[in-house]
C-alpha cells in the first residue's frame, strides 16, 4: 500500500530509474530512488501499476487486509457479504473502463498509468470486437457489477453498502404520541463478539403492549447516531431521509447476513485453546498381539466332538474364532439333530474342557451354525490405549462415542451412548464394573470439547469418582447450591434428578420454540444463527448422568429416585440427556420393571446367579462369564460378548490432571433449581384443610417417638395417602422433622409442646 500511494507522488520521477540503465551501483540507485517504500517500492509499484491493471490496483492491498483480518479473527472486516468476488470485478471493471478512455481517445502516454497494460489490452480486445458499442459494453457491465454484486439501489442513500432496503433491515418502536421521545431499548452486551449479539431472522422485538411495532416507511426521516440512538421525524419527504451510521444495524440483520459476517456460531471459542488429552495418557498393558495357541484350540475341538458324540450328536463341521478372553467354537451339526439337545449338554461340555464355565449359542443369530464360549487359559489384557489409537474411534463421527472394548474375533468395539440412548450395568463385586465406567468417561472425555458435553456424576461409594472433581471448570454440572460437583448424598441425589427434569422440560420448550424435533437440529440451527439468545436460546451441550450405585439410592431413596429416572430414561433422549447406571444387584427391586423398560442397552459383567444374568439380560449367560472385564453387551435381540480394557487409576489421574490445569470456565455448568423431597410437602398444606384425625396422630407420634407414617397406618388403620397427609401436616406444625429417606422422622417435641401446638392450632 505504501509503495502504491508513493507512485501517485513520486511515480513520474523513478520511472526513469526504473525503466533505464544508470550504470550506477544498487546502493547509489537505491538512494537516488524517492519511492516511500525504496527502489524496492518503486521496481513493484511500477510494475503493478504500468504492467497490471492500474490504479486499481490501490484496492488490492485493502482486499489483502480482508484475508488477513479473516485469517486471524475468524471474521469478516466490511459489511459487505462475499467482498472477495466482487472487489475483483470492480478492480477489473476500473481497470477496463480507463482502458477504453485511453484507446478511444488515443491518451495512451498520457493516461496509461490509469488503466495499466491488462485492463488497456482488454480495451482494444473490446473495441476491435464492437467497435464504439464497447462504450455500451463497458457501462453494462458497470451497471451490472452495481446491481448484481453490490445490490446498488438508487432510492436509498447508502449506495451499494446497503444489501437492502432500510425497511427491511430496521425495526423500530415508536410512541403512540409523536410529541413522545423516542428511546430504543439498549442491547445487553456481554462482550463475547458474536456470541451474544445476533438476533433471529425469525424471531422479532420483543412485545411490548403500549409501544406498537413500526416499519419504517420512505416519508420517514431517519437519523442514527454514531452511538446507535433512532430518532424518527413523520412526515418527511424522502429526499430528507438522513442516516449517518451504518454500523448499529448490525443488530437487525438477517441470519444468512450474520453468517457471511461472523460465519457459523462456534461454541468452542470461549475455550478455544483447549487441548484434548494425548494418547501418552494411556499405558500399553500387556501385549498388543493376540498370540493363537493352535494345541489348546484343537485339544478342545477333539473334546467337544467327544462329549457331543457320547451322547449320539454327530457335527459336519467345526470352526474356532480366537478372541482376547474366549474362543468361540462354531459347529454345524449334522441333519436331524435338535438344537436343544445340544444346549441341554452345557455343563457336561464344562467339565470335559475344564473350563471356567461355557456359554452355548444354539443358534447364532444370522447365521446356521450354534456357537460354544470357552474361555481361553492365557487371556490377553486388552489395554484402553490399544483401543483408544486405532482409526475406528479417533476417526468417529459419532456424536457420543464410547468404546466397549474388544470383541472375541478382536474387533475394536465402539457404540454412540446418543443412539442407545441410555445404558444399563450390572456386575458382581470385583468384575470390572468400576473400570467399565472409568473407561467410558475417558472415551467422552478424549472426543468431546468442554462446551459439547457435561456430566452429573452420582457415586454413593463416595471414592469411585473423586478423580474426576478436577473437572469442575471443564465437563462437570451441579446445582446451584452444590459445595461438590460429585453428588454423594442421597438427598441431593434427588434434587439433582428433578433438577434434570427441570431441565428436561426447559430444554423440549426450546425445541418446541425453534420448531425442531431433537438437539442435533437445534444446535445446528442455532449455529446457523437463526434463533435468538434474546429469546432464551442457547447452545445446549449433552448431558451425561452416571450413577455408579443404583441398589444403594434404591434402598434409602426408593420412589424418590426411581420416578425421575423412569422419567428421564423416557423422554430425555431427543434432548441430549443419556443415562449411565450402574448397580452390583441386578435384582428386580433394585432394577425395577419401569426402569428397564425404558434402558433397551444393557451391559452385564459376571454376576452370581442365572436369575440375576435373566434380570439384566432376559436371558441367562451373564453368570457364565469369567472375571476380569469379559462382558454381554445386549442392544435390542443381539448380544455381543465383549472384553472391557483396562484403565488404571493413575490413567485416569492423569486425564483428569491434564484437563484440569488448562483454563476452564469459571465455575461449573449450572443445573436448574431444584426443591427436594427433604422439605416435604409442607408447601401444598392448608391450616384451613386440617385433617381431623391429626390431634390423635400426631399424640400418637409422640407417644412413640417415631415419626413414620407406617406407624400411623398400622395404629389407626389407615391408608398410606391419608397417612402421609397426617405425616405432612405435622411437620408444617414443627412437630417433626423434615424427609429423611428410608429413615423416620425425627420428633422434635414432646407432650408437653405438643399440646401447645394443638390449642394454638384449635384457636
Amino acid at each position: 500500500m505504501i509503495s502504491l500511494v508513493s507512485f501517485l507522488f513520486t511515480g513520474s520521477v523513478d520511472q526513469s530509474l526504473v525503466e533505464g540503465s544508470s550504470g550506477n551501483s544498487a546502493i547509489e540507485t537505491a538512494k537516488e530512488a524517492e519511492n516511500w517504500a525504496g527502489l524496492l517500492g518503486a521496481y513493484v509499484s511500477n510494475f503493478l501499476i504500468f504492467k497490471g491493471l492500474g490504479y486499481s490496483m490501490l484496492f488490492v492491498p485493502l482486499w489483502f487486509f480482508d484475508l488477513g483480518y479473516r485469517f486471524i479473527f475468524k471474521k469478516k472486516l466490511y459489511f459487505i457479504p462475499n467482498f472477495d468476488w466482487k472487489v475483483v470485478c470492480l478492480i477489473l471493471w476500473i481497470s477496463v473502463l480507463f482502458g477504453n478512455i485511453n484507446f478511444s481517445l488515443n491518451l495512451v502516454d498520457k493516461m496509461s498509468a490509469f488503466s495499466g497494460a491488462i485492463g488497456y489490452e482488454i480495451a482494444v480486445f473490446i473495441h476491435e470486437m464492437v467497435g464504439w458499442g464497447s462504450w455500451l459494453f463497458v457501462g453494462l457491465s458497470g451497471f451490472s457489477i452495481a446491481v448484481f454484486a453490490f445490490q446498488w439501489d438508487p432510492d436509498n442513500s447508502f449506495g451499494f453498502f446497503k444489501p437492502k432496503k432500510l425497511a427491511d433491515l430496521v425495526k423500530v418502536k415508536v410512541p403512540k404520541s409523536n410529541d413522545e421521545e423516542f428511546e430504543p431499548e439498549e442491547k445487553e452486551e456481554s462482550g463475547q463478539d458474536e456470541k451474544t449479539e445476533f438476533p433471529s431472522n425469525e424471531a422479532g422485538d420483543s412485545e411490548e403492549d403500549e409501544i406498537p411495532e413500526k416499519t419504517i416507511e420512505s416519508n420517514e426521516k431517519v437519523i442514527i447516531s454514531s452511538a446507535g440512538d433512532i430518532q424518527i421525524e413523520i412526515g418527511a419527504t424522502s429526499s430528507d431521509k438522513e442516516v449517518t451510521d451504518v454500523s448499529s444495524l448490525e443488530e437487525n440483520l438477517t441470519a444468512e447476513q450474520l453468517q457471511d459476517k461472523f460465519g457459523l456460531f462456534d461454541p468452542t471459542l470461549e475455550l478455544s485453546g483447549y487441548k484434548f488429552p494425548p494418547l501418552d495418557l494411556l499405558q500399553q498393558h500387556g501385549s498388543t498381539d493376540l498370540e493363537i495357541n493352535t494345541e489348546e484350540i484343537d485339544f478342545n475341538k477333539n473334546r467337544i466332538i467327544e462329549t457331543l458324540q457320547h451322547y449320539n450328536i454327530t457335527i459336519a463341521s467345526i470352526k474356532a474364532t480366537v478372541g482376547p478372553t474366549v474362543t468361540l467354537f462354531e459347529i454345524v451339526p449334522d441333519a436331524g439333530i435338535r438344537i436343544s439337545k445340544i444346549k441341554s449338554l452345557e455343563d457336561d461340555i464344562a467339565m470335559s474342557l475344564e473350563a471356567l464355565g461355557i456359554r452355548i449359542i444354539a443358534p447364532i443369530p444370522g447365521k446356521g451354525t450354534i456357537g460354544i464360549e470357552v474361555p481361553t487359559k492365557n487371556r490377553l489384557m486388552v489395554s484402553t490405549r490399544s483401543v483408544m489409537a486405532t482409526e475406528k474411534f479417533m476417526k468417529t463421527d459419532m456424536d457420543l462415542p464410547i468404546v466397549l472394548g474388544r470383541t472375541i474375533s478382536n474387533e475394536v468395539y465402539v457404540a454412540d451412548l446418543a443412539k442407545m440412548p441410555h445404558l444399563l450395568m450390572a456386575g458382581a463385586t470385583g468384575q470390572g464394573k468400576s473400570v467399565g465406567i472409568n473407561v467410558l468417561l475417558a472415551s467422552l472425555l478424549y472426543k468431546k470439547h468442554p462446551s459439547q458435553l457435561k456430566l452429573v456424576l452420582v457415586d454413593p461409594k463416595k471414592v469411585e469418582m473423586s478423580l474426576y472433581s478436577k473437572l469442575e471448570r471443564h465437563f462437570l454440572a451441579a446445582l446451584p447450591d452444590a459445595e461438590e460437583c460429585i453428588i454423594t448424598d442421597t438427598k441431593k441425589v434427588v434434587n439433582t434428578l428433578n433438577s434434570l427434569c427441570i431441565e428436561m422440560d426447559t430444554r423440549y420448550n426450546l425445541l418446541k420454540d425453534a420448531g425442531c424435533r431433537n438437539i442435533k437440529e437445534y444446535n445446528q440451527k442455532f449455529r446457523e444463527r437463526r434463533l435468538n439468545p434474546e429469546n432464551g436460546h442457547r447452545f445446549l451441550p449433552f448431558i451425561v448422568l452416571i450413577i455408579d450405585e443404583l441398589a444403594d439410592l434404591m434402598m434409602t431413596a426408593g420412589k424418590e429416585v426411581e420416578t425421575p429416572i423412569a422419567r428421564l430414561a423416557q423422554l430425555a433422549r431427543a434432548i441430549g440427556i443419556h443415562l449411565i447406571v450402574a448397580t452390583q444387584r441386578p435384582s428386580v427391586n433394585v432394577i425395577t420393571g419401569i426402569i428397564k423398560a425404558n434402558f433397551p442397552a444393557r451391559l452385564s459383567f459376571k454376576v452370581t446367579s442365572k436369575i440375576d444374568s435373566r434380570t439384566i439380560l432376559d436371558q441367562s449367560g451373564a453368570d457364565q462369564l469369567v472375571s476380569g472385564g469379559d462382558m454381554l453387551l445386549s442392544m435390542g435381540s443381539d448380544i455381543t460378548r465383549i472384553q472391557c480394557p483396562f484403565i488404571s487409576t493413575a490413567e485416569v489421574e492423569s486425564i483428569c490432571d491434564y484437563i484440569g490445569n488448562q483454563r476452564g470456565y469459571e465455575m461449573a455448568y449450572l443445573l436448574p433449581e431444584a426443591v427436594g423431597d427433604e422439605t416435604g410437602s409442607s408447601s401444598d398444606f392448608d391450616p384451613s384443610e386440617l385433617d381431623p384425625l391429626l390431634e390423635e396422630s400426631a399424640r400418637l407420634i409422640v407417644a412413640h417417638q417415631q415419626g413414620s407414617t407406617s406407624l400411623i397406618q398400622r395404629k389407626m388403620k389407615l391408608g398410606y395417602n391419608r397417612a402421609g397427609r397426617l405425616i405432612d401436616q405435622m411437620e408444617s406444625l414443627g412437630i417433626v422433622g423434615p424427609f429423611e429417606g428410608s429413615k423416620a422422622r425425627q420428633v422434635l417435641v414432646d407432650e408437653y409442646r405438643l399440646e401447645q401446638i394443638l390449642n394454638d392450632v384449635k384457636r
